[in-house]
């Protein structure tokens, strides 16, 4: 209910940009910042623990990226890998971009990379038939699961 109650972004807004401007990472469910790239749950997650990294320059393809926010940006996927893995022990990962509206990109003007841990048996009859998914957990249970886990995370920090 936490997720379907939630208050929905503004169309003229981007979240991506509003998000790492909040200090509330727990209500952003925001997990991790560097300098150029941050961790964030996805509100419209595939599977428990789905994250996005992004970075923080708004940029719509992989191109656009300067090779400083190319590394950095791996780095950090590869950190919320490592973060799942720590937290959840998923069985494996769907890692990757969806980069154009056609290809499933929900804000097409701005990059973001799903890191989306999976588990044997974990697509059942719901998304199929019910064109829904089930979660078993909320947003913000996970982001207290998963925080702990981030490099730097402290009590003072949240």
């Amino acid at each position: 209910m936490e997720y379907v109650e939630a208050p929905k972004f503004k169309n003229e807004s981007n979240p991506f940009r509003d998000i790492p401007e909040s200090e509330a990472d727990e209500e952003t469910c925001l997990l991790h910042r560097n300098e150029l790239s941050y961790l964030v749950l996805n509100r419209y997650p595939y599977n428990a623990g789905h994250l996005l990294a992004i970075p923080y320059r708004e940029v719509s393809d992989l191109s656009e990226l300067n090779a400083n926010e190319r590394g950095e940006l791996m780095n950090t996927i590869i950190l919320g890998k490592e973060i799942l893995q720590n937290a959840l022990h998923p069985d494996g990962f769907n890692i990757g971009f969806n980069l154009g509206k056609a290809a499933g990109a929900g804000l097409p003007a701005h990059l973001h990379c799903h890191i989306v841990p999976r588990w044997e048996g974990d697509t059942n009859f719901m998304p199929v038939l019910g064109e829904t998914r089930v979660l078993p957990a909320s947003l913000r249970a996970m982001w207290k699961r998963l925080r702990p886990h981030c490099p730097g995370a402290s009590e003072a920090q949240d």
